[in-house]
């Protein structure tokens, strides 16, 4: 018992910021957000312009956004403990001047090898400070009310991002120059770094000498594996053997991993972090709206403009619809019933608005008419609403009663789970949507009006099996068994420290 006192008073955060103080954190750790998740999209509609400058093959172009991916999704578990190891605001600061550097230099380059290198390397640091913003946030706003505020606005800026990457990706490109899509990062960077004064100073929890090697190998390849296994199945398809073996090779490292954590005497992510019942609900329902999502988005980029003729700024600002229901959705559907309407019905709630959403778009044919207002519109608005409203809701249930060494790998863990959702949501729905328009082009011709009609099936299939994932997931969390008190977490959770943080 006096070793546990000891310790306490060695690693005890420093008393919380006062209130006025406490509200300048929420726009510095959601600037970051918003930075790590535009460059998750931003690029996308600059990748033609990019290519065409640097001289990239149409086979080594795809290296801009999978490196950038397979280094953020492959080191957030690493980043997570790093956090905890280097304190939270040092780590937020390291990231912000990284992910500037790796920026400018992505911007600067002059062949596609350095670009694909600065990607990577802007996806390095976003795997520190992505975990770093959430777990300043969680250990800075812990009063219920405020929490649910603050989760909200944090929460909209995040989600909203993934679509405002496309209008900002749209608009540099055409008025400016691809180039900017990476040098926006470096403003966007300095201004954080002017607000991290700010933010209060937390202590380091744990040390890097008792770092857990072997789960960081198992985890690093397994989710490696993974989503490279997602990126390489939509090109090749998902018989490939290079495709198999990839994605047999990461679940069975990931695997792996989860029985070597749970032998750990200090593991890179405890167990007790994904098993929790809340935390285990908001991983869950996170992963399966990225799935149906980011399909969503990369559809109606590729309709709006193969189809409806709109210029790349046109189409982005129809997705900008979805990113300004989303913050509402966050920040006045979420934020305000925090703890008096139960978590799994609001969880259903918004999983079921973004697959009513997606539902209107199934009704698309080559020939609709008033597509903006009849179909674009509300979908946006349902899509939007959902995906807002979920995102508050999960990231306040998926950081419950954190302590100060667990809250940046529990961060990690939960934007590990984006993710992975993200990149197999793309993969499976683009492959759908694909092989139903190839199949259909067998039958009926390779004409421009059969290519066309072909498109937008192939879409509309893929589509439904969105909506069908996300009725699953809205009914699974509605019947789901839930108590009216949090879990309690294991004692294990407070070996290290005091839980201050903790309800």
């Amino acid at each position: 018992m006096r070793v546990i006192v000891t310790d306490i008073k060695q690693e005890a955060p420093a008393p919380a910021a006062p209130p006025a103080k406490r509200w300048w954190v929420l726009p510095v750790v959601s600037l970051a957000q918003l930075m790590v998740v535009l460059d998750a999209t931003i690029v996308n509609i600059a990748l033609p312009s990019a290519q065409q400058d640097l001289g990239m093959t149409d086979a080594d172009r795809h290296w801009v956004i999978t490196a950038y991916a397979l280094a953020f999704g492959g080191l957030l578990l690493v980043g997570g403990r790093v956090c905890g190891a280097l304190g939270h605001r040092r780590s937020f600061t390291l990231g912000l001047i990284g992910f500037a550097v790796a920026s400018g230099i992505g911007g600067a380059a002059n062949s596609g090898g350095v670009l694909f290198a600065a990607r990577a390397g802007q996806g390095v640091f976003a795997a520190l400070l992505a975990p770093a913003a959430l777990s300043l946030l969680i250990l800075t706003f812990t009063d219920g009310r405020e929490r649910g505020k603050a989760f909200g606005v944090f929460a909209g800026v995040g989600a909203g991002g993934a679509a405002l990457g496309v209008v900002a990706g749209g608009l540099l490109t055409e008025y400016a120059d691809w180039r900017w899509c990476l040098y926006v990062n470096i403003p966007m960077a300095a201004i954080a770094l002017l607000g991290v004064p700010l933010i209060k100073r937390d202590r380091p929890s744990g040390s890097l000498r008792r770092l857990d090697l072997p789960g960081v190998l198992l985890s690093v390849t397994g989710l490696v594996c993974l989503v490279y296994g997602f990126t390489q199945a939509e090109p090749h398809g998902w018989g490939d053997p290079k495709v198999l073996a990839l994605l047999i090779g990461g679940v069975v490292l990931l695997g792996l991993f989860v029985l070597v954590e749970a032998r750990a005497g200090h593991p890179l992510l405890p167990l007790h972090i994904l098993t929790h019942r809340t935390r285990g609900i908001a991983f869950a329902s996170v992963c399966v709206m990225f799935i149906a999502m980011f399909g969503f988005y990369l559809f109606v980029s590729y309709y709006t403009q193969t189809i409806l003729g709109y210029s790349p700024v046109k189409a982005g600002m129809t997705l900008l619809v979805n990113a300004v229901c989303t913050t509402i959705g966050a920040m006045l559907i979420a934020g305000k019933p925090n703890g008096r309407v139960p978590a799994n019905v609001l969880i259903a709630g918004s999983l079921l608005s973004a697959g009513l959403g997606m539902l209107i778009l199934t009704q698309l044919e080559t020939d609709s008419s008033n597509v903006f207002a009849a179909y674009l519109t509300p979908s946006m608005i349902l899509t939007g609403l959902g995906l807002g409203c979920l995102l508050a809701t999960a990231t306040d249930r998926a950081t419950v009663q954190l302590g100060h060494a667990d809250a940046g790998v529990a961060s990690a863990a939960y934007n590990t789970v984006q993710q992975v959702g993200a990149a197999f949501g793309t993969a499976l729905l683009n492959s759908i949507a694909t092989s139903v328009t190839g199949e259909y082009l067998k039958e009926h011709g390779a004409g421009r009006a059969a290519v066309n009609a072909g498109t937008v099936h192939g879409y509309t299939v893929a589509l439904w099996v969105a909506f069908g994932i996300l009725l699953a997931g809205a009914l699974a969390v509605a019947v789901f068994p839930q108590r009216r008190n949090r879990d309690p977490e294991p004692a294990l959770e407070s070996a290290h420290e005091p839980r201050a943080f903790t309800k």
